[in-house]
Formats: C-alpha cells, sequence, structure tokens
C-alpha cells in the first residue's frame, strides 16, 4: 500500500487513477501521527508533499528523516514546489529515494514508486534469506553449517547431557572456549557455576593456589583463607584451558581430585568433597606429552572420556562466507558504524587464505577493515598484503581490475618499476643492472633514457 500525503487536490485527482492500477493508495492531507498511521496500515510506500503545510515551507523534511529513521525498508518519495536543486539534495539527504518538483509527471511518478518499491522488496528479501541463512548455520555460539562442524554440534549434544569429563582439542583460534560454553548451555549443570581457569595466564607460583586455595599463613601474602576455582566449580562445571600447561606436580594433584571427589586448600589440614564436572581443552599434542614423561598418562586418560576435535577454518572454508557476514554483521552494530559487505571478489581471496589463526583470526580482519574502510564495500584493495599473497583471485583482481586497465600504461609502470629496483640494487651501475635483468647494455640505455631514470 502506499501512502500519499499532500494538500493539493488537483494533484490527487491525476495521480490516484494512475497509480490504482498498481498499487492499492491511502491519502492523508496533513504530517499528524503519519508514522502510526504507515504502521496501522501496513504502508510500504510514502509519497510525501513536503511543503504541504505550516509556517516553513520545507516542514516535511523532517517527516521524512523520521520515516527513514523508523523504517530502511520504506520506499519514500518527496514533492515539492521548490525550483532548486539545493532542495532535491536535502530531501535525499532526509531519506527520500527520488525527489519530484511540481508540477508532477505522473507517469514518471508511478515508474519511479513501482520500481523503488519492487527493489526495495528484493532487498528485503535478500536480507531475510541472508539473516536465515545465518540463522540456519548457528549452534549455540558457533557459526557454520559444514560437515565438519555438524559433527563437532552432534558430538556436543550427545555429551551434555552427561557428567563425564570431556576434552576439547582443536589450534588456537578455532572455538574451544565456545564448545565448553555450549556443552554447559545444554547441560544440567546450565544455572550452576561455570569457572574457567587458562593454565597458561597463570604464573607457576600461582596456579596451584589460584586452583587448589589456600588457608590464611599458607604462604607469603596469604593474609586471609580463600577457596580456589576448583571449589568454587563445586555443583558445576570447570573449565581448564591450556592444561598442557600445568606441570606433572600439579597434574598429580589434580588426578587425586578427580579420584577422590576431595580437595585440600594450600596450609590446610582437611579436604572438602567437591562435585563438579571438567571440561579441558588443549591445541597441545598430549599423545606425545605423555611418550616423553611431560604428561601424566593416568591423567590423560581421566579427563579424555570424550574427546572432540575442532577443525581448523581451513578445512571448513565453505563456512567462510557466513562468518564474515556474521562478523560483519555484530561488529558494525558494535562499533556504531553502518554496515559493510565484502565484494564478490574480496570474499573469493578470504576463501583462499589458510587463516593460520583460524576464526579468531578472520573475525580481528573483519573487525579491522569494518573500522578503516570507508564506504560501505570491502574490496580487494582494502584487504592486508599477507591475505592477497596466497590468493590467487586477489592477484588476478590486482593485476587487472574488474574496470579494466590500459595495457601500455601498464607495461610501462612495470618497466619503469623493474629498472628502478634494478638500478637501486646495483647502485646505480647500468652494466650491472642490464646482468640482473638479463637484457644488453644498449637496450638498458635506451630504456633509461625512454623513462629518464
Amino acid at each position: 500500500m502506499a501512502c500519499i500525503v499532500t494538500a493539493d487536490e488537483d494533484f490527487l485527482e491525476v495521480v490516484i487513477p494512475e497509480l490504482s492500477p498498481w498499487v492499492d493508495v491511502l491519502v492523508g492531507d496533513d504530517y499528524e501521527n503519519l508514522a502510526r498511521l504507515t504502521r496501522e496500515a501496513n504502508v510500504a510506500a510514502v509519497i510525501l508533499d513536503i511543503d504541504t503545510q505550516g509556517e516553513d515551507e520545507l516542514g516535511g523534511l523532517p517527516v521524512l528523516n523520521e520515516l527513514r529513521r523508523l523504517n530502511e525498508n520504506f520506499t519514500l518519495i518527496s514533492l515539492s514546489r521548490a525550483r532548486t536543486r539545493a532542495v532535491e539534495k536535502q530531501a535525499l539527504n532526509a531519506g527520500a529515494d527520488a525527489h519530484f518538483r511540481n508540477p508532477v509527471d505522473v507517469t514518471d511518478l508511478r515508474m519511479a514508486l513501482v520500481e523503488t518499491m519492487r527493489r526495495r522488496s528484493d532487498d528485503a528479501e535478500r536480507e531475510r534469506m541472508r539473516q536465515q541463512s545465518i540463522e540456519s548455520s548457528r549452534f549455540q555460539d558457533f557459526v557454520g553449517a559444514s560437515e565438519q562442524m555438524r559433527l563437532v554440534y552432534d558430538a556436543i549434544q550427545q555429551v551434555a547431557g552427561s557428567s563425564v569429563n570431556v576434552l576439547i582439542r582443536g589450534e588456537s583460534g578455532t572455538g574451544k572456549e565456545l564448545a565448553a560454553r555450549a556443552i554447559v548451555a545444554l547441560s544440567r549443570r546450565a544455572s550452576k557455576p561455570y569457572i574457567r581457569v587458562n593454565c597458561a595466564a597463570l604464573p607457576e607460583s600461582l596456579i596451584e593456589s589460584e586452583l587448589f586455595g589456600s588457608e590464611r599463613g599458607a604462604f607469603t601474602g596469604a593474609t586471609e583463607s580463600r577457596p580456589g576455582q576448583i571449589e568454587l566449580a563445586d555443583g558445576g562445571t570447570l573449565f581448564l584451558d591450556e592444561i598442557a600447561t600445568l606441570t606433572v606436580a600439579l597434574q598429580t594433584k589434580l588426578l587425586r581430585v578427580l579420584e577422590d571427589h576431595m580437595v585440600q586448600r594450600l596450609g590446610g589440614r582437611t579436604q572438602r568433597k567437591i562435585d563438579f564436572r571438567l571440561i579441558c581443552a588443549t591445541n597441545e599434542p598430549l599423545e606425545e606429552m605423555v611418550r616423553t614423561g611431560r604428561f601424566r598418562e593416568d591423567l590423560f586418560y581421566r579427563i579424555q572420556v570424550v574427546p572432540i576435535l575442532l577443525p581448523p577454518l581451513r578445512e571448513r572454508s565453505g563456512d567462510i562466507p557466513v562468518l564474515c557476514e556474521h562478523f560483519l554483521d555484530i561488529h558494525s552494530v558494535a562499533n556504531g558504524l553502518p554496515l559493510k559487505r565484502l565484494t564478490a571478489e574480496a570474499l573469493a581471496v578470504i576463501e583462499e587464505h589458510s587463516w593460520p589463526g583460524n576464526v579468531r583470526e578472520l573475525e580481528n580482519l573483519i573487525q579491522r577493515l569494518i573500522v578503516t574502510v570507508r564506504g560501505d564495500g570491502i574490496g580487494v584493495g582494502d584487504l592486508p598484503p599477507r591475505v592477497l599473497a596466497q590468493s590467487i583471485a586477489g592477484q588476478e583482481a590486482i593485476l587487472l581490475p574488474a574496470e579494466g586497465a590500459d595495457f601500455d600504461e601498464e607495461i610501462r609502470r612495470l618497466e619503469v618499476a623493474l629498472l628502478t629496483t634494478a638500478l637501486s640494487r646495483t647502485q646505480g651501475s647500468k652494466t650491472a643492472a642490464a646482468r640482473l635483468l638479463r637484457i644488453d647494455g644498449q637496450r638498458i640505455k635506451y630504456l633509461c633514457r625512454k623513462y629518464s631514470l
């Protein structure tokens, strides 16, 4: 439905017959309650005479602005008797899709209205399908619909309802903590404490008291009794990230806790009964560490009752487009910036990259591009050299842009670059530069004269 807001009766007599075969028409003669009217009548388009009423001859401009703010998908067309281009520019800046000056060619108006409504409807449908694609690829905090990730989701769901210990394995940046949170969220302990300890982040001198707690006077600086993280996890879940960094002595103490379900604070004489579920994570080869004596074999089998392996991003490259969409959405909103989109060429380059830092590296890149790239499109030229270097698509895009290139100019630039580099490397010696470029001395002299080098 389209709503026409104007006090010009003569205009209405002409425009309504022109629009009626194409859209249902609702008429209003003032700006009052227009936002409510468009919402209640399910209006998709508004034709607004911006100098319809009031002392301000362009009083409809703020109304245009408000309508656009309320609904990005509105089709908004403005009308005015003003003849200057400045008014048209103000209307477009306020959110109008098109602007017409009275007297209006109603055929042109109808074509603009119908075409813009169709385009906005198509855009809204594409956005709906895009969001649907992202939603269908979600599992808890994960995003991805590849077969590798479906296997991960199945494993998490199968293990979540039990109380067995779980070992999550995968390269750095693959989302091991996301997997731990997903297990907890789907478990019977979801409402109970969830304690996370990054074993690699704590110095060796502190990690024992951090895990097991301490009594007052247990060591210098222990001025009061405090529970450890294991004790705080009573009734809930303890997540030990980077467990491979624990010393063998601490591994022994942890094994005793898992066997006895009892914990004793440093300096304490009594043991406390503890009920917790243990989830561990590592990117280290624990089997090799067991073989070399750096990790206790009995603890290894205790923590790896159920192993879950997270695939690196290079093995699930089909998830990269939806991950990019997801990160573009959340970080555009988080930074208060307009939504940006990757061009098809830029996405092709990103899909070819090996991503040694996995999903974390991809997210960091998207976040940086959102902040640093101007405009709403992120192209190949915006990507960092390290990403372009691995990409055939990126090299092709740089060598031959989509808009084409001047062959002679590109050859000139390449020759100048080669000559300049060769001369720089040989401290200006044309004879040595010629040998480096495998051309004869006469030719390099000719080229240097040609390019004034």
